[in-house]
């Protein structure tokens, strides 16, 4: 019996679930993304670029509009996923001191809005781990009882390292199967639940080794800082970085020589705002990773939209004087190198650090797999018995004479 696995991809952004979920054998019938250079990014990848992208708001779409884009019935056996922006549930976002609650929750409830119209077999959803903190208990609890009317949940914060992405990143997984399904898999025997780790920090309990930053981008060609690699094969991609004023170049330096911190660069090379004091007379150095060299080897820190630029965190390259380039965070984002960003620095940075890590997608999309095929095996079996038993019940069926 050959079974389809099939999904939509809701805030699709550049194709980073929707990526993890190809490789993990779902078939992507339809996505959403308001914005154009990251749909033009999405279709680039051969394997979804004849994906129905919905280029529009979701807050003008319905449930029905997007299940036609997907040519996929109410009835089917489908995932539904999503991952709503998540700047709106940082404490740390200025833009979010002046909002309310009603105006930082409306992407995640028209989310929740789309699933109570279609009720979707099988849901997935990410976010940052902040999502759980105090600062957004009342959002996320409406959120979960409104949910919970219809889906048995399992939820967790998720270190990405532990799935075989060499990065440290935690992350918020939400994984849902309609109630009525559930009591089907548990009929059939089958736990629900979230990604089992594949890997650990030591490698121990026969768990792999986490991967490290050498591991993912150490056979790239060097560059020097401002420099694009042009492969005349074609499998290597957008390995281009941003250039370094000279000072920033004799802070990498002095970094370099110094432990990787910011905290050994002599006097001369501390930036003014790095010199600023409390009102105690403290010393107020701001965030201890920026203008950081990553160390490879360990799994990076957190790749986010900053990540092509040296000041805004620990993103200076291990051994040469420079960032890391667009395909190295792709590569500690697990995107496959024949992802290809055709976008500016800035966008392509954007891109990579909204992205769900791709290997820690595929995980979870293992575990729906396995429970889509559940259900669908044993509703064949349920059919093929039920019309075996009206053949042999039949008048008509001459073995009855």
């Amino acid at each position: 019996m050959r079974i389809k696995y099939e999904a939509i991809d809701i805030f699709s952004g550049c194709g980073g679930v929707s990526c993890g979920l190809s490789l993990a054998g779902f078939k992507i019938k339809s996505a959403v993304e308001i914005e154009k250079y990251a749909v033009d990014t999405y279709l680039n990848y051969e394997p979804l670029n004849r994906v129905n992208v919905l280029n529009e708001d979701i807050c003008n779409l319905s449930g029905d509009k997007i299940l036609k884009a997907a040519k996929i019935k109410k009835d089917d056996i489908y995932l539904f996923a999503g991952c709503p922006p998540c700047q709106n549930f940082s404490r740390q976002n200025p833009l979010n001191k002046n909002k309310t609650d009603e105006e930082r929750k409306k992407l995640l409830f028209e989310f929740l809005r789309l699933i109570e119209e279609v009720l979707p077999p099988f849901i997935l959803m990410e976010n940052v781990p902040g999502i759980k903190s105090d600062f957004n208990e009342a959002i996320l609890n409406e959120f979960m009882q409104r949910l919970k009317k219809n889906y048995y949940v399992k939820e967790d914060v998720l270190n990405a390292a532990d799935y075989g992405v060499p990065q440290v990143r935690k992350r918020f997984v939400l994984h849902a199967v309609r109630n009525d399904i559930n009591e089907e898999l548990k009929i059939i025997g089958f736990s629900f639940d979230l990604p089992k780790a594949t890997y650990d920090k030591k490698g121990s309990n026969g768990l792999k080794k986490w991967k490290t930053v050498r591991d993912a981008i150490g056979d790239l060609p060097a560059l020097k800082a401002g420099e694009e690699y042009v492969d005349e094969t074609g499998k290597i991609h957008n390995h281009k970085c941003a250039g370094l004023s000279d000072i920033n170049l004799k802070r990498i330096k002095a970094i370099r020589a110094n432990g990787g911190s910011r905290n050994g660069l002599p006097k001369s090379l501390i930036l003014d705002c790095h010199k600023k004091k409390d009102k105690d007379g403290n010393v107020f150095s701001g965030h201890g990773d920026v203008y950081g060299i990553m160390d490879p080897d360990k799994p990076s820190p957190t790749i986010t939209g900053g990540c092509l630029c040296y000041s805004k965190g620990r993103y200076g390259h291990y051994s040469q004087d420079r960032a890391i380039s667009i395909r190295e965070a792709a590569r500690l984002q697990t995107f496959p190198d024949d992802f290809v960003f055709s976008n500016s620095l800035t966008d392509s940075a954007l891109q990579i650090g909204n992205a769900v890590p791709i290997d820690l997608v595929s995980a979870s999309g293992e575990v729906f797999k396995a429970a889509i095929k559940c259900i669908k095996m044993s509703r064949a079996k349920e059919e093929k018995c039920s019309d075996n038993k009206m053949t042999i019940q039949s008048p008509k069926n001459p073995c009855n004479r």
